[in-house]
């Protein structure tokens, strides 16, 4: 086979093709021209950012026949024996196969031995946390005062797994993940080599999949190479990452910050459907909104935005969020990227995260009307003065005033756009059988069975976080749901919820979802009914949500201000 990856052609042959990792290969050039390098060191750092090459390259520079240098000639019979591994004093040692104590103890009973064929001898042990406990004991002794002419270089990319008596005897370099400016500069100068014609745009998308190593972006890049036929689009580049285009992306977040629940569930779907990775997804989102708020906070810095590109479109974006709607968006995916990860279904997710994004208002909108803002702080503060004084002199209601205050009758509507029937009539039933004691009962072991919900099923937990227990009686528990979508998830998964919700309250219960809004409707259209029937003065109210009498300050303040602007607590 003649054809070679790009990340093994391409792989840093002397410390000035290192990328990003300056303040480390800076070190060791200055210790190896001084001639004052260590006998021990630990490479630690996140995959693909260049330890094990870093390694080779320091075994070239200290054996090197120029040397000393600061960077190997990569032309003697020294650098180019260890560069084919035709040299047998640099030993290469995979510790994932190789984690053993007879492998250790053999290394510890050939150090004492010269080197053949270069000045030192160089055991190079990769992925060395992966050695077992028995072997780094073996290790100790050896690491710690090994012959003149040995220098181990153990590279791992979990070193918190390394026993602290290890760390000690080595000098410790950590490598950082590589810059996007970085990674993008090192594979313009790869294409420019290789004669590839690709679009600036698409080596940013690549840059950005890559997470930070170099390895990784190559892979990548060699990819969408294959993938493509004359010219490496940006449409390749996304199809090979599974990531989301810039202008899908704007297209998002301009319908979430429109509200616009149904387009924006429309284009996550077609994503989906396109086979786009939701996780990849997601981040994209993340990274796009972070470069929003960055630039929005400081917009000469453009060359600091890892996702983005400052076109016209993004620019308008900027203009038009407000930074605190832009937080609690972020806030909010990073939480449905949490959950996603312990889901084999992470589109339920994705759509509960859109819906709360929407539900969610910035406590400061970027136009306030400050007319409206002034007539509704009169309005509260006179209505203060009115509560102030029912406070003190509670009113006595007849019949005729309590009647009076009903708001007119509407026919509640029997379904909406997303197809969900309300079911008025067995809601009805419910509430004639309904009693406190019931509600009280399912409240009670409501925490507990949402706990053992999400454990056992992760997209139905996430269908009922905003359910709220609102009626009960001894066959049946009314949920009522902020969204009409909520609706129907939750009755596709009744059978899973059902079941639980029995075992935890003793008796089967029958889950009927119902919208907050239609709940509302009919709870006030059952209280007037029981008042119509009783035919006393209204000193006494119907049961609210589970048999609960309203005080009649809190009646008359639901005259004066309306269901939406009191909060009611205990």
């Amino acid at each position: 086979m003649s054809y070679q990856a790009l990340y093994r052609v391409w792989r840093p042959r002397n410390f000035e093709d290192v990328v990003g990792q300056t303040h480390i290969t800076r070190t060791l050039q200055n210790a190896i021209a001084q001639d004052k390098f260590s006998h021990a060191y630990l490479f630690s750092g996140p995959r693909g950012t260049g330890k094990t090459s870093a390694a080779k390259i320091f075994a070239k520079a200290v054996n090197c026949e120029n040397a000393p240098a600061k960077e190997p000639c990569n032309e003697c019979s020294a650098c180019l024996g260890i560069q084919d591994g035709s040299i047998s004093d640099v030993i290469e040692i995979d510790a994932a196969s190789n984690n053993g104590v007879e492998q250790i103890r053999e290394i510890r009973d050939k150090v004492k031995y010269a080197p053949s064929a270069v000045s030192y001898k160089v055991y190079i042990i990769d992925e060395v946390h992966m050695l077992s406990m028995g072997a780094f004991n073996a290790l100790l002794k050896t690491l710690e005062e090994p012959p003149e002419h040995v220098i181990f270089i153990l590279a791992t990319t979990e070193p918190h797994k390394i026993p602290l008596t290890i760390i000690s005897r080595c000098q410790r370099f950590d490598f950082k993940r590589i810059t996007q400016q970085a990674m993008v500069d090192r594979m313009e100068k790869i294409i420019g080599a290789e004669e590839v014609s690709i679009e600036r745009e698409a080596l940013e998308i690549v840059a950005l999949s890559a997470e930070g190593g170099m390895r990784d972006a190559l892979s990548l890049l060699d990819q969408s190479i294959s993938y493509s036929e004359e010219e490496v689009t940006v449409d390749d580049v996304l199809a090979v990452t599974g990531s989301v285009s810039q202008r899908k992306l704007s297209e998002v977040i301009q319908a979430l910050n429109d509200k616009q629940i149904n387009e924006s569930l429309s284009i996550v779907d077609q994503l989906i459907q396109q086979g786009k990775d939701p996780g990849r997804f997601v981040f994209d989102l993340i990274y796009y909104l972070r470069d929003l708020l960055l630039y929005q906070s400081a917009p000469d810095l453009q060359h600091n935005l890892e996702r983005a590109i400052p076109d016209e479109a993004f620019k308008n974006l900027a203009d038009l969020l407000h930074p605190q709607w832009v937080q609690q968006t972020i806030r909010e995916l990073n939480k449905c990227q949490q959950e996603m990860k312990w889901t084999t279904s992470p589109k339920v997710f994705i759509e509960i995260a859109i819906l709360n994004i929407v539900d969610k208002q910035p406590a400061d909108p970027v136009n306030p009307d400050s007319d409206a803002v002034t007539k509704l702080s009169q309005k509260l503060e006179k209505m203060e003065k009115e509560l102030a004084q029912l406070k003190a002199n509670p009113p006595v209601h007849s019949g005729s005033s309590a009647a009076s205050a009903q708001p007119q009758k509407r026919t509640p509507a029997r379904s909406n756009k997303n197809g969900y029937n309300v079911p008025y009539d067995r809601i009805r039933i419910v509430l004639s059988e309904a009693s406190k004691e019931e509600l009280k009962q399912v409240q009670s072991q409501w925490p507990q069975f949402m706990d053992r919900l999400k454990q056992s099923n992760a997209p139905a937990h996430a269908t009922l976080l905003n359910s709220k227990p609102s009626a009960a009686s001894s066959k049946a528990l009314i949920l009522a749901f902020r969204y009409d979508i909520h609706c129907s998830l939750a009755l596709e998964h009744q059978k899973t919820i059902e079941p639980l919700l029995t075992e935890f309250t003793g008796k089967p219960l029958t889950v009927i979802p119902i919208p907050v809004e239609k709940w509302k409707e009919l709870r006030e259209e059952y209280v007037r009914k029981q008042k119509d029937s009783s035919g006393e003065d209204g000193s006494q109210s119907a049961p609210e949500e589970g048999g609960q009498e309203e005080d009649p300050l809190i009646s008359e303040a639901r005259k004066l201000a309306g269901d939406e602007l009191i909060d009611i607590q205990d």
